[in-house]
C-alpha cells in the first residue's frame, strides 16, 4: 500500500519512466508469447522455438537493466535521513523499489497478454480482431501455464534486480556528512583489460561462425529462428566486454581531460567523469554494443527489399529504446549525485557558466571516444560476413 501511495504522489517525470518500463515489459511479454505461439503451432520445430526463446533474452536483459536504472533514480527509494529515522532503512527501501517495479512490469505483461490474444482472435469486439491469427498460431490452443510463466519472467527478474541494486546502497548520510564536501578521488575501475578480452573473443566467435558462408551474411531478417546461435553468443560476449570496458574508458577520459595544465573547467569535467565512471560507463558500453550491431546489420543488408521481419524489428526497437533510456536515466542519477557539489561551488562563487561548460565538455569527450569505438566494432563485426 505504501508503494502504491508513493507511486500516485510521484513527480510526472518519475511516472513517465515507469510507464516506459511498463511499455518495455509489454513488448518483451509479447515477444515471449509469440515464441510460445510458434512453438504450439510447430511442435516439430523445437530447435527453432528454443532459438527464438534465446533471442528474447536480449530484450529481456535490456528491460531488466532499464528497470534497475528506474529504481535507482526513484526519489521515493533514495536513502535520506528523514525516512531512515522513521525506520525505512536500505532493506525496506529495497522492498519498496521491488514492489514498485513489480507493479509497472506486471501492468505491461497484462497488456501484452491482452494484445496477443486480441491479435490471435481469441478476444473480440475491438478493431483488428485476429489481424495476425495465422502469424501467431491461432489454430492451436495456447498453454495457459506456459503463457503465465513466460509473462512472469520480466516482473520477477526486474523486481529482483531492482531490489538487489538498492539493497547494496550505503546507509543514508547524516546532516553533517551531507554538508561536508568529499574530496577523495574515486578508485579506478579494474575491468578494462577483461572487457577488451571479452569483446575480442566475441568478435572472434562471430568471425569463426561466418567461415564458409561464401560471402553471404547470416540470415537474420524475417525470422528470429533463422540466425545461427553462435552469432548471438558472439554478440553477447562483445556486449558484455564493452559493458565491462566502459567504466575504465570513462575513467581514462577523465584523466586525459586533467592532463597538461588543466584549467578549472577541465578539472571539473575530468573529476566528474572519474567519479561517474562506474555509473555511466557501463550503460555507455552497452549502447556502444547495440549501436555497433545496428550499424553492422545496416551494412550487411543494404539494398534488401525487406531487411527485417516484424519480430526482429520489435526486438531491435526494444533493445535500442531500453539501452538509450538506461543511459539517460543513469546520466540523471549522476546529475542528482552532483547536486551537493554544484551547490557548494556556486556558494563559493563559481559561475554557473563554468558548470555548464564542464557538462558540455564531458559530453563531447565521451562522444569523441565512444563514437569511433562503436564504428570500429561494427566494421570488425561486419567484415567477415561481407568478404
Amino acid at each position: 500500500m505504501l508503494a502504491l501511495r508513493l507511486t500516485r504522489g510521484s513527480h510526472p517525470l518519475v511516472l513517465v519512466r515507469r510507464l516506459l518500463l511498463a511499455a518495455a515489459s509489454a513488448g518483451v511479454g509479447f515477444l515471449l508469447l509469440c515464441t510460445l505461439g510458434y512453438a504450439s503451432a510447430h511442435p516439430a520445430h523445437s530447435s527453432g522455438s528454443v532459438l527464438r526463446l534465446l533471442w528474447c533474452v536480449v530484450p529481456l536483459a535490456a528491460t531488466v537493466q532499464f528497470a534497475v536504472a528506474v529504481a535507482r533514480t526513484d526519489p521515493s527509494t533514495r536513502p535520506r535521513p528523514g525516512p531512515f529515522a522513521a525506520g525505512l532503512g536500505p532493506h525496506r527501501l529495497a522492498v519498496l523499489a521491488a514492489i514498485s517495479t513489480a507493479v509497472s512490469t506486471t501492468l505491461g505483461s497484462a497488456v501484452a497478454l491482452l494484445f496477443f490474444l486480441h491479435l490471435r482472435g481469441d478476444l473480440t469486439g475491438l478493431p483488428f480482431d485476429g489481424g495476425a491469427a495465422e502469424f501467431l498460431g491461432a489454430g492451436t490452443p495456447l498453454p495457459l501455464g506456459a503463457a503465465l510463466t513466460l509473462l512472469a519472467l520480466v516482473p520477477l527478474a526486474a523486481s529482483a534486480a531492482g531490489g538487489l541494486a538498492l539493497r547494496s546502497r550505503p546507509v543514508a548520510p547524516s546532516e553533517a556528512q551531507e554538508a561536508e564536501d568529499d574530496l577523495r578521488p574515486a578508485p579506478a575501475p579494474t575491468g578494462l583489460p577483461w572487457g577488451v578480452a571479452l569483446a575480442a573473443a566475441g568478435l572472434a566467435v562471430e568471425a569463426y561462425t561466418s567461415r564458409g558462408s561464401g560471402g553471404n551474411p547470416f540470415p537474420l531478417p524475417g525470422r528470429l529462428d533463422s540466425t545461427p546461435a553462435a552469432v548471438l553468443v558472439g554478440w553477447v560476449l562483445t556486449a558484455i566486454g564493452l559493458a565491462m570496458a566502459g567504466p575504465g574508458l570513462t575513467h581514462l577520459c577523465g584523466r586525459l581531460l586533467q592532463a597538461v595544465r588543466p584549467g578549472a573547467v577541465r578539472l571539473l569535467a575530468g573529476r566528474a567523469l572519474m567519479d561517474e565512471a562506474s555509473r555511466i560507463g557501463r550503460p555507455l558500453g552497452i549502447v556502444c554494443a547495440v549501436l555497433s550491431g545496428v550499424i553492422a546489420a545496416s551494412v550487411l543488408y543494404t539494398g534488401e527489399p525487406r531487411p527485417f521481419g516484424p519480430l526482429t524489428a520489435l526486438g531491435a526497437v526494444l533493445v535500442l529504446g531500453c539501452t538509450t533510456a538506461t543511459l539517460l536515466t543513469s546520466a540523471l542519477e549522476a546529475r542528482q549525485a552532483r547536486v551537493r557539489t554544484a551547490r557548494t561551488l556556486l556558494r563559493l562563487g563559481a559561475p554557473a557558466s563554468a558548470l555548464r561548460s564542464a557538462a558540455a565538455l564531458r559530453a563531447v569527450v565521451l562522444l569523441l571516444v565512444f563514437a569511433p569505438l562503436t564504428w570500429a566494432i561494427a566494421w570488425l563485426a561486419a567484415l567477415p560476413l561481407t568478404e
